[in-house]
């Protein structure tokens, strides 16, 4: 199988510019790629596992990734699919950032200036002049062509509008696709289905400048079979640091995946051989676990490798096994002065541990039955708990089936 092919039946593929040119592009030898990661957070979420794997899969066929990390379009702020302006982000903290980016990219690519390479758009960015951007590259493209662009003519329409800076975004990823084209010799540009109409804008400038053909390869916007966004759930965004998203919180994600998705997520987010995964999406019921545990397990070592996945694959059997009292758990920590001689009510403990957002919906969820502490059914919203019901220091509440958090008292 080509790794064209391998792409495609992994679900990569949405759109390309020249299929047949690329295959043959692949076929030839080692082609130089990139795809742009704006630093505009401090971690990358699993929505961006979608392009890490996809370079990762052409990596391993021996081509080569470039990772753009975006210095200067991050000052600038990419206007597609959003419906909002982007706030503007200090320099400073755009290159912070970006370090925290780039340690997660080295999980999945080689970027080792051989193999892989890493680069910051802002070093050609923001050094070239005004005026010679307009005159070389403004000069290249059409404003009623730019205007065709779903995600600009959507923001037209809307009350605050577009601004230039944002109008500019697309100007400023073709000189990206245009500068790496004739620097490292990168014939491929791929991203998000959003990003279709940037990056044909690139391929559209090294034709009109360069006389050469140059590729765009986008993936499709990845949603779940429930309707959300990948990579989000009730508490927010799913982040590849630890610190925001704990190996057992990203491992729990993974596992609580839908009937629907498993075999999707399975080509999308793991290596395994696309046979083993034909043979993974045969299992129905209460088999279909092991293929979410190999989903999960197999998606949070890529992330936090594999004594990590490890210890939350075990926390997480643990408890489903009814000892859910593991260490790996989510823990929230209290001081015994926080419990007081008046102790710590059941509704403050769920608004803490984030198992639910309201009181309303804390008080809810105990009409209802579905709170647990310590495998002991609570229904009394006005319920209060006091150090000497902490077994060990801690107790285990559970919402639901699948939904554990630990509090435990520190002196």
């Amino acid at each position: 199988m080509d790794v064209f092919q391998e792409l495609q039946e992994r679900g990569f593929v949405a759109q390309c510019s020249n299929e047949a040119g690329l295959r043959v592009a692949f076929s030839k030898g080692k082609v130089s790629y990139y795809i742009g990661f704006d630093p505009t957070a401090t971690s990358l979420h699993v929505g961006s596992l979608v392009p890490l794997m996809a370079m990762a899969h052409l990596q391993k066929a021996g081509h080569i990734p470039i990772a753009v990390l975006g210095g200067g379009t991050a000052m600038v702020g990419d206007p597609s699919g959003k419906t909002e302006v982007r706030p503007i982000l200090a320099h400073t903290e755009i290159l912070r950032n970006a370090r925290g980016l780039l340690g997660q990219m080295k999980r999945y690519l080689v970027l080792d200036g051989k193999r892989g390479k890493v680069v910051d758009n802002g070093s050609w960015l923001l050094k070239i002049s005004l005026v010679n951007f307009l005159r070389e590259v403004g000069s290249r493209f059409r404003v009623n062509e730019m205007l065709r662009a779903e995600g600009y003519r959507e923001r037209l329409l809307r009350e605050e509008g577009l601004s230039f800076l944002e109008f500019s975004y697309q100007l400023l990823q073709g000189y990206d696709f245009l500068t790496l084209f004739g620097k490292e010799k990168c014939v491929l540009q791929m991203g998000g289905n959003d990003q279709w109409g940037n990056i044909l804008a690139g391929v559209d400038l090294i034709r009109r400048v360069r006389g050469k053909e140059a590729f765009a390869l986008t993936f499709p916007l990845i949603v779940t079979a429930s309707g959300r966004k990948m990579g989000k759930t009730e508490k927010g965004a799913v982040w590849l640091d630890a610190k925001r998203t704990s190996p057992y919180g990203m491992y729990q994600y993974w596992i609580n995946t839908d009937d629907r998705d498993v075999g999707r997520f399975l080509r999308l987010f793991t290596f395994l051989p696309l046979a083993e995964i034909q043979e993974l999406e045969k299992l129905e019921g209460a088999d279909l676990r092991r293929a979410k545990d190999a989903l999960a397990y197999e998606a949070t070592t890529l992330c936090h490798g594999k004594r990590e996945a490890q210890k939350a694959r075990e926390a997480s059997r643990q408890a489903f096994g009814g000892k859910a009292a593991s260490a790996e758990l989510p823990t929230l920590l209290l001081k015994p002065m926080e419990l007081g001689p008046s102790g710590i009510s059941i509704i403050t403990l769920l608004l803490r541990t984030e198992l639910s957002k309201s009181k309303s919906e804390a008080r809810r969820l105990l009409e209802q039955g579905g709170i647990l502490v310590n495998d002991k059914k609570i229904s009394d919203a006005n319920g209060i708990f006091f150090e000497k019901d902490f077994a060990d220091g801690a107790l285990v509440l559970r919402k639901g089936k699948k939904q554990f958090r630990k509090v435990r008292v520190v002196v």
